[in-house]
C-alpha cells in the first residue's frame, strides 16, 4: 500500500471517528485530506469505495445510514463503541501461543505485520512470551512472489512475470490482472485476469521465477462481483476439495494425544523396538497436514500414503541439517 493512501484511510477513520452524524460522500470528499486530489467525481467515486472495501476488510465497521428520513444520500460513520478494542484478557498459554504464533511465518512482510500485533498486546497490558521454547519450529512459508503479488492487488495494478509450467523446464512471461493471493493446500495461488489467453487463470507462486513487475495505472484492476478465489483454485487444481485421504501414522504410547483425537485407533504395532497404536486420520489438506505430523518428531510415524510419509521425512532432513549447521 503506497504511503498516500495509508495516510488517506487514517484520516478517512479519524474523520468517521470524530462524528456522531453520517457523512456523505461529497462531505467527505471536502474534509478528509487526499481526496480533493482526485481528477474527477468519477475518479474520486472510485477511489471512495475502494477505501471503504480495504476498511470493511480490515475489519473497521462502518456503518451506513441517515441522518433524517429527509435526507436523500446515504452516508457513513464509524461507532466508536464498535471500534475500540475492548479489554484483552488471555490466560498464560494463551498469550504464550500467541508468541508462538508470530514465529510460524517466514517472510519478511508478514513477520512485520506479526511483530506489530505483539507489541499492541503489550500496549493493552498483556504479557506475551513469543521465547518459549519448541523442539519443532515449523514456518509458514511464503514465496518470494507473495509480497509484490499481494502489493499489486491491493494497488489495483496489473503484473508481468516469469512462469514455470508444471512438469516442464520451459519459462513463459504472463501478464496477468491480480484479483487476490489465497493459500489452497499448503501452497499459494495468485488469481487473476490473464491477458494473454483472455481469461481468469490460477497460478502457483512457487512457480514464479525472477521479479514481478507492475506496469500501467493503479486502482484499475478490480476483482468481479461474486468471484470465490479459493473455489476457483481448488477447481483448477482438479481435486475435489470435500475428499479427504485416509492417512495411516503409528503413534508411541502416551504421546501426540492431537493426533489421537484427529483418528481412530485400528492396532498395534511397534517402530525401532518402541510400543505405540496404529491410527487412522481423515486429511483434507495434506499439504498442511505434514507440517502438523512433523512438529509431532519421532512420536509420530507417517506409514501411508508414501507421498505424505516422504513430505514429513524431507521435513525433519531439512529440520535436522539446520540444526547441524548451527
Amino acid at each position: 500500500m503506497s504511503t498516500a493512501r495509508a495516510e488517506r484511510l487514517v484520516n478517512l477513520v479519524l474523520a468517521l471517528l470524530s462524528t456522531r452524524q453520517y457523512l456523505t460522500a461529497e462531505r467527505i470528499r471536502g474534509i478528509v485530506p487526499g481526496y480533493a486530489d482526485a481528477a474527477s467525481d468519477e475518479a474520486y467515486f472510485r477511489m471512495f469505495e475502494r477505501d471503504k472495501t480495504e476498511l470493511r476488510e480490515l475489519g473497521i465497521p462502518l456503518e451506513t445510514g441517515r441522518n433524517s428520513a429527509f435526507d436523500a444520500i446515504d452516508g457513513y460513520r464509524i461507532a466508536r463503541r464498535d471500534y475500540e478494542l475492548g479489554e484483552i484478557d488471555l490466560a498464560p498459554d494463551e498469550a504464550t501461543a500467541v508468541g508462538l504464533a508470530v514465529r510460524l511465518w517466514d517472510s519478511p512482510e508478514l513477520t512485520g505485520e506479526a511483530q506489530g500485533a505483539l507489541v499492541k498486546l503489550r500496549a493493552a497490558g498483556v504479557e506475551v512470551d513469543d521465547h518459549a521454547p519448541t523442539v519443532v519450529e515449523p514456518r509458514v512459508r511464503a514465496e518470494p512472489a507473495f509480497g509484490p503479488l499481494l502489493a499489486a492487488v491491493q494497488a489495483g495494478q496489473a503484473v508481468r512475470f516469469e512462469y514455470r509450467r508444471s512438469g516442464s523446464a520451459e519459462r513463459k512471461i504472463r501478464t496477468l490482472e491480480p484479483w487476490g493471493v489465497v493459500s489452497w493446500k499448503g501452497r499459494w495461488y495468485v488469481v487473476g485476469h490473464d491477458r494473454d489467453r483472455g481469461a481468469p487463470r490460477c497460478f502457483r507462486l512457487s512457480r514464479v521465477t525472477g521479479k514481478v513487475d507492475t506496469f500501467g495505472p493503479t486502482g484499475v484492476v478490480e476483482r468481479p462481483e461474486g468471484v470465490n478465489l479459493l473455489r476457483m483454485v481448488s477447481a483448477s487444481s482438479g481435486e475435489d476439495p470435500s475428499a479427504p485421504i485416509i492417512a495411516s501414522v503409528w503413534v508411541a504410547d502416551g504421546r501426540a494425544a492431537g493426533v489421537r483425537r484427529r483418528g481412530r485407533v485400528v492396532g498395534r504395532s511397534d517402530a525401532g523396538g518402541e510400543e505405540g497404536d496404529l491410527v487412522e486420520i481423515e486429511l483434507y489438506y495434506p499439504e498442511s497436514a505434514a507440517d502438523w505430523l512433523t512438529a509431532h518428531g519421532p512420536d509420530v510415524l507417517v506409514l501411508e500414503p508414501e507421498v505424505l510419509a516422504k513430505s514429513v521425512f524431507s521435513r525433519l532432513e531439512a529440520i535436522a541439517h539446520a540444526g547441524g549447521a548451527r
